[in-house]
């Protein structure tokens, strides 16, 4: 199915403010659908003036009018001149017959969608008369709040472009619970829902004709930490949301101020209980502070071991034992660099060319003993998940060490280049040094020393990938290491190939 934008662009030439104020229309008009108990259809006039639909809404709260999907599809003959006429003299028309769709008959009207003084497309409001009864207390409220808002829509005083919703989860729809309020604040409506969330929260009796503000006044506790945008909210006067959290309960609210000709005439005010979802949140939140202090605490107990080792080196004697040490605590420190990245962050996962950079620095440094190496980091890495960030940051170090300590050994300056390409799940590294080379018949191996089983073990068990060193063009030595990383968030195992 085509978008909103590509089918404007297809059939239309609408500016850029024009098409915005659109996507602004169609992200909030769920809420007039479910308040009118009526399908919207967005029709764009076309240049050769037709009109052709390029978004629909169905209500939650009532029967659809259109169970196949419209969106693509050019106004039925019948349907365009209505159309037209809200177009061109910028008013609301309602047919004087219900329109029969097969069996059951639908009320239609068309509302002009105005921005600026000016109609750019028509609102088809299709109401489902199959199921017509005399309509309750509560529906009644609906439909004069959902008339309210389409003639702001006609007037060009709805969407509001500054509508801050806010980012948090939760937010309230018409069927969790709707209160109107008149211009001063004061509740004229409020549906069962929404009393029930407010008796949750506190408050006591009927909220009809009381102050909603001092009603939620009374409820929040001293002390108690208090949104600032809480009474704009409350009184109708801002299109925010806001949370009130009073006795282990806690509202969502969301208002929608009414207005006629820019001046405020009252609100609509949705409400939800997210108790529940808020507990989670904070459960989340906890567990995330507890992970990044363990791995706070791992990397401060890895820097505890690596200074003992440290200690103990300076006891050490022969230069063999003093040399292990070392190397030992390099790797030490390697592993805290990982947890320190980790505790710094809320996901399981590492920006990998950060820390890359870091260690492989230190790395070449300490394993230069005193010559001028300088390394070169080239592509990206991306996120590692913390399952292979460990591996690879290990192993990229005994790399860079080996390059320097022996490619690089008794020379007063060198280079090393790391190259990292990543294709999703892959990666491919090369570890290039334009030092000594390979000695001769080494073959496709390093040696078999300590680092060289801790890579090959580390890439073929951890990293699941493989190694491979060679001679490099120009002269020094080129290692080349692929390996297929965990996708962040899957179970250890599920990795890409």
């Amino acid at each position: 199915m085509s978008t909103l934008s590509e089918l404007a662009e297809r059939y239309a030439h609408l500016d850029a403010p024009d098409l915005e104020w659109l996507h602004l229309l169609v992200g909030d008009w769920q809420v007039v659908s479910d308040l009118t108990f009526a399908d919207l259809v967005l029709w764009l006039p076309t240049d050769d003036g037709d009109f052709v639909a390029i978004a629909q809404c169905r209500p939650s709260t009532g029967a659809t009018v259109h169970y196949d999907d419209i969106v693509g599809s050019h106004a039925p003959e019948g349907q365009r001149p209505q159309l037209q006429r809200s177009l061109t003299e910028v008013r609301a028309l309602r047919s004087r017959e219900p329109r029969w769709y097969g069996a059951y008959a639908v009320r239609e009207e068309a509302i002009p969608v105005v921005r600026a003084g000016r109609a750019i497309a028509v609102i088809a409001r299709q109401t489902n008369l199959g199921g017509a009864r005399t309509p309750s207390r509560l529906e009644l409220n609906y439909v004069e709040a959902g008339d309210d808002l389409m003639g702001m829509i006609s007037r060009g005083e709805f969407p509001a472009p500054n509508s801050a919703t806010g980012p948090r989860r939760g937010a309230p729809r018409v069927g969790d619970g709707l209160v109107r309020l008149n211009s001063e604040g004061e509740v004229l409506f409020s549906s069962p829902n929404a009393l029930s969330c407010f008796h949750r929260l506190g408050a006591l009796g009927d909220l009809v004709g009381r102050s909603l503000v001092e009603v939620v006044a009374d409820l929040i506790e001293q002390n108690s930490p208090v949104d600032e945008s809480m009474p704009l909210v409350v009184m109708g006067r801002a299109p925010w949301r806001t949370d009130i959290e009073a006795r282990g309960v806690a509202l969502s609210l969301r208002a929608v101020p009414l207005t006629e000709h820019g001046q405020r005439v009252g609100a609509v005010l949705l409400c939800r209980d997210v108790s529940e979802l808020r507990r989670r949140e904070r459960e989340l939140i906890t567990k995330d502070a507890t992970i990044r202090e363990i791995h706070h605490r791992v990397k401060n107990n890895l820097q505890t071991v690596a200074a003992l080792l440290r200690l103990q080196s300076r006891r050490m004697s022969t230069p063999e034992a003093k040399d292990a040490l070392a190397e030992a605590m390099r790797r030490v420190s390697t592993i805290a660099l990982v947890h320190e990245t980790l505790s710094q962050t809320l996901d399981e996962t590492v920006p990998f060319d950060d820390l890359v950079g870091r260690s492989l620095r230190l790395a070449a440094d300490v394993a230069s003993a005193g010559a001028h190496v300088r390394t070169v980091v080239k592509g990206t890495f991306g996120l590692v998940s913390a399952e292979d960030a460990t591996a690879l940051a290990l192993v990229l170090t005994e790399l860079v060490t080996n390059a320097v300590e022996h490619g690089l050994s008794g020379r007063g300056s060198g280079t090393v280049e790391v190259l990292a390409q990543r294709e999703e799940d892959h990666l491919r590294v090369v570890v290039a040094d334009d030092g000594v080379g390979l000695p001769e018949g080494a073959g496709g191996g390093a040696g078999s020393g300590l680092g060289t089983q801790i890579v090959s073990t580390l890439v073929t068990n951890e990293l699941r990938g493989t190694i491979e060193w060679g001679a490099r063009e120009g002269g020094g030595t080129e290692v080349v290491l692929t390996a297929d990383l965990r996708t962040p968030g899957r179970e250890a195992g599920q990795f890409g190939a």
